[in-house]
């Protein structure tokens, strides 16, 4: 089993950041490959919802685990490339939040699949995709200046 843990610091509410996560019709914006969500079978915020991710023809049936708003986001996905949990808290950290996300990964292919994606910061790595993410909910949560 490998672990990766990543955290982030993010300029916006944990709501916000929460509901941009939980926000499966906007998750292909920074998650590599997604091209949709499939078979949503209730709310994403409650535990025992499972979905399934599309990556064009690949699939990767997923489960909600544990939600509790704004704080705390737990799943378990897989398909033959990677499969594991991944598990998000989201902290109040002054007028933003902290994020931090740990991936488990369950087989040899999963953790060899895992290692790549957290090797460095490069788009589609783990990094990357946090990184696409804040620039999303920061520019979505500050005020728009009108003239």
């Amino acid at each position: 089993m490998g672990v990766y843990r990543f955290s982030i610091a993010i300029d916006a509410p944990p709501d916000a950041v929460f509901a941009l996560w939980t926000d499966l019709d906007r998750m292909g914006e920074w998650v590599g490959g997604v091209t949709g969500v499939a078979n949503i079978t209730g709310p994403v915020d409650h535990a025992g919802t499972t979905y399934t991710v599309l990556f064009g023809r690949m699939r990767s049936p997923t489960t909600v685990l544990a939600a509790d708003r704004p704080r705390h986001f737990r799943t378990k996905f897989g398909n033959l490339i990677l499969k594991g949990e991944s598990d998000v808290t989201f902290d109040a950290d002054g007028d933003g939040t902290l994020l931090t996300q740990e991936f488990r990964t369950h087989g040899l292919v999963s953790s060899v699949a895992a290692r790549l994606f957290a090797s460095g910061s490069f788009r589609g790595s783990f990094r990357g995709e946090l990184e696409d993410f804040r620039q999303i909910v920061e520019g979505e949560a500050r005020p728009t200046m009108e003239p």
